[in-house]
């Protein structure tokens, strides 16, 4: 059996962490899910808390740029009032990656093959 197959065989949903899946959007600017905590019989699992996931897309100069975060709130009213704060505090993260990968390409030092190399110093 090649790897990739028994990889796939090995799949499994972890039956502790499964959650029932709510959305809310506007239409215009965005989403919100709420991840609802479940058993696997369906039922509600009050040990675990409700999450929430804000979702919305910018526009780049490469097109349509996705942006997900979590939001700290224990209900969808107060998650639709952290709802700005917490797309804002995404894209902040977002642009800073960006930044430190730019930031590394650019200090990447390129050096030319051993090949190349000789034959710069040879001539041949």
């Amino acid at each position: 059996m090649s790897s990739n197959a028994q990889m796939i065989d090995e799949i499994r949903l972890d039956t502790g962490s499964l959650y029932r899946e709510e959305s809310f959007t506007d239409l215009k600017v965005g989403s919100i899910r709420r991840l609802v905590p479940v058993t696997t019989d369906g039922n509600l699992d009050p040990s675990r808390p409700v999450r929430f996931v804000g979702q919305t897309q910018l526009m780049s100069q490469l097109g349509p740029l996705p942006v997900q975060c979590s939001i700290e709130a224990a209900n969808l009213a107060e998650a639709i009032e952290r709802f700005p704060m917490a797309i804002k505090l995404a894209v902040d993260e977002l642009v800073a990656e960006a930044r430190e990968m730019q930031r590394r390409e650019m200090s990447r030092i390129v050096a030319p093959s051993a090949q190349v190399t000789s034959k710069i110093l040879t001539g041949k």
